[in-house]
């Protein structure tokens, strides 16, 4: 089991964050390959059947391949929330793949329900990459390491993740983690 907290992108207590419990499955496991299922029957903002697989492949060099895909299902409360966001506060958003321009136009950064797929897809890979970058310093350095290579690595997408600057970022993630211990204590 694991359990994810959903909140927003300013300081909220822990109870005020949603809990989305995930079982999680190893699917296939060796020495040069790894697959593993996490789902979750409900989520926040009318979403359900939560389906997120992470494959990893060893490649030649000291290199990994890494396959990351998820879905979830949306009910008519979730998708008016979505439409409301993404027609107010999150008109502006956009992903990382090109929409193809019309007659005469020119290509543009797609938007909506994709765009904000895109863009949490990513926010999940640099949440990986920058928790796998850690693992060779000492445990009292890491999670440190994590909130500074994450800010960093989504400043170079700055046009799709850019939502707080550096120093709200860490004075926020470090209030959550220690809302976290405590709450674990």
């Amino acid at each position: 089991m694991l359990g994810v907290y959903i909140g927003k992108k300013t300081p909220e207590p822990l109870a005020n964050a949603v809990r989305i419990d995930f079982v999680f499955h190893h699917l296939r496991k060796s020495v040069n390959e790894l697959q593993v299922e996490m789902n979750a029957q409900r989520g926040p903002w009318g979403t359900s059947g939560y389906r997120i697989v992470l494959e990893a492949v060893a490649l030649p060099q000291s290199q990994t391949f890494l396959h990351l895909t998820y879905a979830y299902r949306v009910n008519l409360a979730g998708k008016l929330a979505f439409n409301a966001y993404l027609g107010s506060v999150g008109k502006d958003k956009v992903g990382f793949s090109m929409r193809e321009a019309s007659e005469g136009g020119t290509a543009e950064l797609v938007g909506g329900v994709r765009g904000l797929v895109e863009r949490n897809t990513m926010r999940y890979y640099l949440a990986i990459d920058a928790y796998l970058r850690s693992l060779p310093l000492a445990p009292g350095l890491q999670v440190e390491s994590r909130l500074q290579t994450w800010y960093q690595q989504s400043e170079h997408y700055s046009r799709q993740l850019h939502d707080v600057d550096r120093a709200a970022y860490l004075e926020m993630k470090r209030a959550e983690i220690a809302r976290q211990r405590s709450a674990a204590e």
